[in-house]
């Protein structure tokens, strides 16, 4: 596949549990920045060769050959990659069946973001599951052996020897200053956040917390806000049966006749019909 950014915001197609990918650049290839984000799917990446850094939780872990990296959806974290040769295989998981995991003793680990180092014939165990992962989902993505094989892969990546960390450091201050509000928006995404609401969490005042928010997140808080209860709605929608009149309201919409404007506007289909078509490929 082509070379791209380890740091793309990506989301599962609806329906999809899992995507395998295999990333590889050159050795002329230029240093990856950081660019904070999240994802609406969980993420897995196994670097094969690698010199940089992976930032989540206000932690940094150092990232060698051998390093693993995991981030449970909707959390935000960050990579920071040297220049020259990379490869990694990317793993995306659909969240709920992380969520399912994670309540075990064994995956108690995958419930926050954390970096793993194990001993070399234990990567490359790890680094096979995830190739004959990618075989199934490509043979038959709906096949019972692809859920078999993503359980098996994240129950023995929580239990591999987690990595050193360190604190990020003040190049990470100002991210750190805005986590009370977004901390607030994942523990309760339905409830109305005000923007001056949001600056008193973090102990800013309103136009500082503003302007810093733009900067290190590229959208206004409400922008922000309203894009994370949509993709919380998204999840909802595919995986349970609530009606999307109920989902719109749990999540602080005003209307389903607005959520559904709203909806369609970040997805590009109405809310029924990316339900009805996560059914139609789990069929």
């Amino acid at each position: 596949m082509a070379a791209r950014p380890i740091c793309e915001p990506v989301e599962l197609a609806p329906g999809a549990s899992v995507v395998v990918d295999r990333v590889t650049h050159p050795a002329s290839s230029p240093s990856l920045g950081r660019l904070l984000h999240f994802h609406d799917v969980s993420e897995l990446v196994l670097f094969d060769a690698v010199d940089g850094w992976f930032f989540a939780d206000g932690k940094r872990y150092r990232l060698d050959p051998g390093s693993i990296a995991f981030v449970p959806s909707m959390r935000h974290h960050d990579f920071a990659l040297d220049a020259g040769a990379k490869s990694w295989r990317l793993v995306q998981v659909d969240p709920y069946i992380v969520e399912q995991i994670a309540v075990r003793p064994e995956g108690a680990r995958l419930a926050r973001p954390f970096c793993a180092h194990p001993k070399a014939s234990e990567f490359a165990r790890l680094a096979m599951l995830a190739e004959w992962l990618q075989d199934a989902a490509a043979a038959d993505a709906r096949g019972p052996l692809v859920g078999r094989l993503v359980e098996l892969l994240l129950t023995a990546v929580a239990q591999a020897p987690e990595a050193r960390s360190s604190e990020s450091g003040n190049a990470d201050a100002d991210v750190d200053r805005l986590l009370p509000a977004l901390d607030r928006l994942r523990r309760d995404p339905g409830a109305a956040i005000p923007l001056p609401a949001a600056a008193t969490m973090c102990s800013l005042s309103p136009a500082y917390f503003s302007r810093r928010f733009k900067q290190v997140f590229g959208m206004n808080f409400t922008d922000y806000a309203r894009a994370y209860r949509l993709h919380v709605a998204a999840r909802r929608i595919v995986g349970t049966r609530r009606p999307v009149s109920e989902i719109a309201y749990d999540l602080g919409f005003s209307s389903p006749s607005h959520f559904t404007q709203r909806f369609h506007e970040r997805f590009g289909m109405a809310p029924r019909d990316y339900r009805r078509g996560a059914r139609g490929r789990g069929e």
